[in-house]
């Protein structure tokens, strides 16, 4: 049945002059590390169930398992088998670029979804697709800094950051997201400093269980997502630290259940399902050949204890 669809979509859009359009793509995809976390593993399901919808994607799906080597020997081996498009998501932003030009140089398009390569391999890569994480720590810096606000705090809060991993590109941007804008709005906001939680719940529990014996005085934690987020939240709860004020970002469901709780105060909402279909939609969208920009962005909007209601709570 799916031999006689595609035979009739192919004839279809022969006469229209697209026959591109219904040919079977072979679309690979590497990615990061799909036992990290909810959002990875939540994104590989959706993923393959948005290829497995479209009867002309045959889909190739590995996991580098967060292995820098192991997903350069996944992209040398998509390109042998010479499929027609590569979505990468890179566990380094800079060392998997020798495998993406490689793979440029074989006239495979190249999509990089979620967290992006670094700049010096653009010239290699077809498009990007997913999160503006820039912004996203840019919306978590105003997000603290409103809540300092009415607080009456603004000019003596001090914050501490948990970072995601490093070398890691969307640890990178929010980093420099939230960096940059907090003493925009918040000048006299000091960040008083920055450890990796490796988006890593424990791991962020003790990064926090550090601070507090470290520093008497914590006004706001901010955290490169909701899992490491939670993971220091659950620090202050067993020291008995209260009123510190904890964002995140990506807003995971153990981040929502705790804003709901009043243990957490914001984040940014971003869907793991939505991220897997643009990256699918732009690998087939660059293979029919459509102009697409360089970055493309889906919106990721602040999400607060105030605002909550007007979300749906996340399914990862």
């Amino acid at each position: 049945m799916k031999t006689s669809i595609k035979v009739a979509l192919a004839c279809t859009t022969a006469m229209l002059g697209s026959a591109a359009s219904a040919q079977t793509m072979t679309i690979g995809i590497t990615q990061n590390n799909v036992g990290v976390d909810s959002y990875q593993t939540t994104y590989e399901r959706a993923f393959i169930a948005a290829a497995e919808a479209n009867p002309n994607v045959e889909a190739v799906v590995l996991d580098a398992g967060g292995d820098v080597a192991r997903q350069i020997a996944q992209m040398e081996d998509l390109i042998q088998q010479e499929v027609d498009a590569i979505i990468i998501w890179p566990t380094n932003g800079e060392a998997v670029i020798p495998a993406v030009r490689k793979a440029h140089d074989a006239d495979i398009p190249v999509i990089v979804t979620n967290s992006n390569i670094a700049e010096q391999g653009f010239d290699f890569v077809a498009s990007f697709s997913g999160p503006d994480n820039i912004t996203q720590g840019a919306r978590s810096a105003e997000i603290m800094c409103d809540k300092f606000v009415d607080m009456g705090i603004q000019d003596e809060a001090r914050v501490v950051q948990i970072s995601g991993q490093p070398g890691y590109t969307t640890a990178i941007e929010r980093q420099e997201g939230f960096e940059d804008r907090l003493p925009e709005v918040c000048p006299n906001v000091t960040l008083v400093e920055t450890q990796p939680g490796d988006w890593n719940r424990e791991k962020s529990q003790q990064v926090m269980e550090a601070f507090l014996v470290k520093y008497d005085d914590i006004d706001g934690v901010y955290a490169g997502d909701d899992n490491m987020g939670v993971g220091a939240l659950n620090a202050a709860k067993a020291a008995g630290r209260e009123g510190i004020i904890f964002v995140g970002a990506t807003n995971f469901a153990v981040g929502y259940d705790a804003m709901a709780a009043g243990d957490y105060w914001g984040s940014i909402y971003q869907s793991p399902v939505d991220d897997a279909e643009a990256a699918l939609q732009t690998a087939i969208d660059t293979l029919n050949g459509e102009e697409l920009p360089f970055l493309n962005y889906f919106d990721t909007p602040k999400i607060t204890q105030d605002n909550m209601e007007e979300f749906t709570k996340p399914v990862f």
